[in-house]
């Protein structure tokens, strides 16, 4: 039996699956049930296949779902392309089709769907805010006088909304471009105003020059990676029937340009992949694994995607199973390193039991300094941060390695003496957990590597990928590089020291991985506004941040593409008056912003704070859901979402809620490590929102 998506092409757009997701349940069975038949036979009469009147692009045309919706199709003249624009009610189906013609650009190639002149000037009239009569003054120049139409045109804007672009004054007023260029036309300009010049800014959104473009052939357009990132060609009735299931999770099959050059690149060696919160580098590492499993993978090979926490990689699974098809996904292994190596080390014969940042860890601690038999000068945070630091990010075994170690980083200067005096409290420690069976992950990681060299282990590991970089150590570095060959496309190294809240800093080239020329770094944030950014980066200030290699990161040049209101920081008396603003903010948000309770997400230090909240929170949500540790968040269950600042690493949202007692760093020395990871927390869990942040923050009592 053929495959009627080989008969002809056809592809959905992203506003496409948007507005299927919302219709009414009954509309979107009919209208898969339309796709369905209209992939078999488009020409047949029940379709309703007709043009729209007062339409300006004659290649649209209208398409029957049932008596009252109706979809929009491109159709060009030349080749078998169909492409799905649009779904609603009849009228607005139309008018939507009325006020949209749809192109190929002609400097770039990309197909785009673009406003008619009339009603971009509707739309941005509408836009601009009325202001009072003032006096006669000079105008400001217009904010894109030094470019030419030329270089405006190479970066994607419609050669018919030039002119609103020359209107812009201000970054003030760009926004309003937003409502009507196509997408990357809007972020070239946004960078283009940000200060970047038309060729940096086009190598940044890798936008292609092309020579010669035949502006008629839509199919060859849609085939391009500019194109891409907003169409999609359905190759047969089960991927489209994946995609129409979860229209709003378009990560799965839509990627910018620079993203797509990330997931498809054929690299000589190790990649390292930098971006801060919001750059989708997760999202890439994903794409990417299903790259590898399915052009790089031989018969018997996997691919290996690895990460810090158990929770990551619990929701790593749960969406790359999503996004792979069987055959990429059996060739994929999630695990977290930790659960990796623990079973690793059992079937080689080592039962031990991995300890980590708890109370049972402060005793131990406690007890090797008692059995030091002699007075520590130095405070406990000092010691463990030492152990942390030095002696685990080392490697360091011996009291003789420990005396000429390089302590680069650390804010106290040791003597040799004084190293003596701290050596019998890393040995007391060390026997310690050996006596009680236990190990941290660092010496586990080692004993892994040691045994994986003797015994000439090999695995079917073909390529590794590590979410999370930031939050590995040494020791987890040199075990990922045993455990996969140096070769081409071996590793893929993701990561933000911004959003180091576990690892040390560390240097990929001392532990066999060579990343030079190989460097990375994503700088368009998707995720969430200017304005929320730049407020979280605000918690970073005055710290400094490594590039994972010995060398220094920053986030020069990184841009969110949407605005909004600023994060609002609240301070209570006590935790009830907590508790009651966030219930209030959290029924506004239903209430008077129709936002799904699912989209909010209200985020606390501890689950005790969880649970006091949850309380107050049920008088206005019914359905509370708190997301369990180790188990995926699935968007399918209803019910206002609550996380710990730990379990929400990894997660979005539209509305983030971050309460408790947040000033409680404030007591913390501002140069310790311990200060650095707290405000590197706070900062992960405010950028896990898209649109909005309320702080709540009560101060501890006296």
């Amino acid at each position: 039996m053929s495959n009627p998506f080989h008969e002809i092409k056809l592809a959905l757009g992203a506003d496409f699956l948007t507005a299927f997701s919302g219709l009414p349940q009954k509309q979107q069975k009919k209208t898969r049930h339309f796709l369905d038949d209209f992939a078999a036979n488009p020409a047949a009469a029940t379709h309703n296949y007709e043009k729209i009147k007062g339409a300006k692009d004659d290649n649209l045309r209208s398409v029957r779902i049932d008596q009252d919706y109706r979809g929009i199709i491109l159709k060009p003249e030349q080749g078998n392309l169909y492409v799905l624009l649009w779904v609603d009610k009849h009228d607005d189906a139309y008018q939507w089709a009325t006020r949209r013609t749809c192109a190929v650009h002609p400097g770039t190639g990309t197909m785009q769907v673009v406003l008619t002149q009339e009603a971009a000037a509707e739309s941005m009239a509408a836009a601009t805010p009325a202001a009072p009569p003032k006096p006669e003054i000079k105008s400001p120049p217009a904010l894109f006088k030094s470019f030419s139409d030329e270089e405006l045109i190479s970066l994607g804007v419609p050669s018919a909304l030039l002119s609103h672009v020359r209107d812009i004054k201000d970054e003030n007023d760009l926004d309003r471009l937003e409502k009507i260029l196509p997408r990357e036309a809007f972020e070239a300009a946004f960078m283009l105003a940000a200060g970047y010049s038309a060729d940096e800014a086009r190598t940044e959104l890798c936008i292609v020059r092309q020579a010669s473009i035949d502006t008629s052939d839509f199919a060859a357009a849609v085939d391009r990676d500019s194109t891409k990132r907003h169409f999609v060609v359905i190759t047969d009735a089960a991927e489209m029937e994946k995609l129409l299931a979860a229209p709003l999770e378009q990560w799965r099959v839509f990627l910018h340009p620079s993203q797509r050059r990330l997931v498809e690149m054929r690299a000589s060696g190790p990649v390292r992949v930098l971006g801060s919160a919001g750059t989708g580098k997760t999202v890439v590492a994903m794409h990417r694994a299903a790259w590898l499993a399915k052009n790089i993978c031989a018969p018997g090979q996997k691919v290996l995607f690895t990460t810090f926490t158990k929770n990551l990689a619990t929701d790593i699974a749960s969406n790359l199973k999503k996004l792979c098809s069987r055959e990429e996904w059996e060739r994929i292994e999630v695990v977290n390193l930790d659960a990796w190596s623990r079973r690793f080390l059992e079937k080689q014969g080592f039962n031990l039991k991995l300890t980590y940042e708890n109370s049972s860890r402060d005793d131990l601690w406690k007890k090797a300094v008692e059995l030091a038999a002699q007075p520590m000068p130095f405070p406990a945070e000092f010691i463990r941060g030492e152990w942390d630091n030095v002696i685990q990010a080392h490697g360091i075994e011996t009291c003789d390695a420990y005396l000429t170690v390089s302590r680069v980083g650390r804010s106290y200067r040791l003597s040799r003496p004084e190293r003596k005096q701290l050596w019998p409290v890393f040995e007391e420690y060390r026997a310690l957990l050996n006596e009680r069976g236990l190990s941290e992950p660092a010496d586990a990681f080692r004993t892994a590597s040691r045994l994986i060299a003797s015994r000439a282990i090999s695995f079917p590991y073909r390529a590794a990928l590590v979410d999370e970089s930031q939050d590995f150590g040494n020791e987890a570095f040199r075990l990922i590089r045993a455990l996969v060959p140096p070769t081409e496309n071996d590793l893929f190294l993701v990561g933000d020291a911004h959003q180091r809240i576990y690892g040390h800093q560390v240097v990929l080239a001392r532990c066999g991985i060579d990343i030079r020329g190989r460097g990375k770094k994503l700088r368009i944030n998707y995720r969430t506004t200017e304005e929320l950014k730049n407020w979280a980066l605000g918690l970073l200030k005055g710290l400094s941040f490594d590039d994972l290699d010995a060398g220094a990161d920053d986030d020069q040049g990184v841009r969110s593409l949407v605005h909004g209101e600023p994060p609002v920081l609240q301070t209570y008396p006590n935790e009830a008056a907590v508790a009651e603003a966030i219930s209030a903010h959290a029924r506004r948000l239903i209430e008077k912003e129709q936002a799904r309770p699912e989209t909010i997400c209200v985020v606390a230090g501890t689950h005790r704070e969880l649970d006091e909240y949850e309380k107050y929170l049920k008088r206005v949500c019914p359905a509370v859901h708190q997301i369990e540790p180790g188990k995926p968040e699935d968007s399918g269950v209803p019910g206002l979402r609550m996380a710990t600042v730990h379990r929400v690493k990894g997660l979005e949202f539209d509305h983030v809620i971050l309460a408790g007692k947040l000033d409680e760093m404030d007591a913390v020395d501002k140069t310790s490590e311990r200060f650095r990871q707290k405000r590197a927390l706070l900062y992960v869990a405010a950028t896990r929102g898209r649109c909005s942040l309320l702080v709540c923050r009560f101060a501890s009592e006296k």
